[in-house]
């Protein structure tokens, strides 16, 4: 009964009844929508908060005005700088896929040193600016070793997506009623959620800077055209209209050619600027938005930006290593608990498998020296992990000899030479009989 069993599927068209076999193969007809190109008009804080106060509407939430605004955002040099270096250092860290007993299982990191899942993480750290991603797994192939992989992945258009009720819209003046519930069979099996519904992703604060940042980079250009070259003045007697006109084209051309022809009588004057204020007045705030998106994004300024001091900049680097270990417990936790239980239901063969990432490969040189010091000093470790790690063929281990403290002369053990004064551990000694005597 259990393989002949139908499924009910809602849709825009009517309810569909499929069978089991062709719920994977249908999904991808469903979940097609109608995208439209993104807004990219000028924004500004007004823009910002209308669109904030839609996007947290209780009964119909709406934050397409909302992403536009993200969309200008995400352009910004100095956040996307930001935004890099954060999620470089989970991006390139080692990871590892661990069986129920604690051990690494190669066959099973297999399945994840692709390319599809080096982009689903990409797309879950980017929850943390966006506030939420839902992301499609693609169809089941095989690779060209004959392991059972994804095509790839997919990012729900964000725009079409209402997490507050888990809905997907095909079309954006869609009410979120008539979506499609992802939550339900059988979309959510090939379906991966990363972010918390209600958030609104650090965009939201982040736009608080980058949009008056982009107006000051505006204005500052205006000024510059203004104020940067030299104004030219041009004074004739001629009331010839051709002659005028002649000589505007001239004054124009002369920012390129240099030259002009003019009747007697023509004076040209060059007035040059004497306002010199721009740098403080704008460059002065974009480099403090800059730091405001710098202490956003990365918790402090002086891993993107220049320091003052090591240890402050130590101090620093730590606060922004605490973000990071965030962003992977956030990979970890998504992988644990939606990626592999899906693969298993879609065949792999990852039972009793977690993901956890590896630290042991990451150390520097400097923590890699000190790290095995330690434990030789404690353990004896077999040669063949060094042989291993660095290719080099190791033998026994040579036999040290012991260390034979040095012998004093006679007499020196009483005192210094040419010091009648006893040394500091005879010294010493005296003292504490002294102490046992009149005790």
């Amino acid at each position: 009964m259990a393989k002949n069993k139908k499924v009910t599927v809602q849709t825009p068209y009517g309810t569909l009844r499929l069978a089991r076999k062709d719920v994977p193969r249908f999904k991808k007809t469903v979940m097609e929508l109608q995208r439209t190109t993104d807004s990219l008009t000028r924004k500004d804080m007004g823009d910002w908060r209308n669109a904030w106060q839609l996007a947290i509407n209780i009964d119909s939430p709406n934050r397409q005005r909302l992403y536009d605004i993200y969309r200008d955002v995400d352009v910004d040099l100095h956040l996307s700088g930001c935004i890099q270096q954060r999620e470089g250092f989970v991006l390139s860290r080692s990871f590892k896929l661990v069986n129920e007993n604690g051990d690494e299982d190669e066959e099973a990191s297999g399945y994840f040193n692709t390319a599809w899942f080096k982009q689903l993480m990409k797309y879950a750290l980017d929850a943390n600016y966006w506030g939420h991603s839902l992301i499609e797994l693609g169809d089941i192939t095989t690779d060209i070793n004959g392991r059972q992989t994804y095509d790839g992945v997919r990012l729900i258009p964000r725009k079409h997506v209402i997490p507050e009720y888990h809905r997907v819209i095909q079309d954006l003046g869609q009410d979120w009623k008539s979506g499609i519930d992802y939550h339900e069979a059988p979309f959510a099996e090939w379906l991966i959620e990363v972010g918390q519904p209600e958030s609104l992703g650090l965009f939201l604060k982040a736009a608080t800077q980058t949009i008056p940042k982009k107006n000051a980079l505006a204005f500052w250009d205006t000024f510059a055209e203004i104020f940067g070259m030299p104004m030219r003045i041009a004074r004739t007697t001629t009331r010839d209209d051709k002659e005028l006109a002649k000589m505007e084209r001239m004054m124009a051309d002369m920012g390129t050619e240099g030259w002009g022809i003019f009747q007697q009588g023509t004076e040209i004057e060059v007035v040059e600027s004497t306002r010199g204020d721009a740098f403080n007045v704008y460059d002065k705030r974009i480099d403090r938005a800059n730091s405001e998106l710098s202490k956003l994004i990365i918790g402090q300024t002086m891993t993107i930006e220049d320091g003052s001091s090591l240890s402050q900049s130590e101090t620093h680097l730590e606060v922004f290593q605490n973000l990071v270990e965030a962003d992977c417990d956030t990979i970890r936790d998504m992988v644990n608990n939606q990626l592999i239980p899906h693969m298993i239901r879609h065949g792999f063969p990852l039972k009793g498998i977690h993901f956890d990432w590896d630290y042991s490969v990451d150390y520097t040189p400097e923590q890699q020296v000190a790290y095995e010091t330690m434990v030789l000093n404690e353990f004896e470790v077999d040669p063949s992990y060094f042989e291993e790690k660095y290719n080099i063929p190791v033998g026994k281990r040579r036999q040290q000899m012991p260390l034979i403290p040095p012998t004093e002369p006679d007499g020196g053990d009483e005192t210094d030479e040419g010091n009648k004064t006893p040394k500091p551990d005879k010294k010493r000694r005296q003292e504490q009989n002294a102490r046992l005597f009149f005790d």
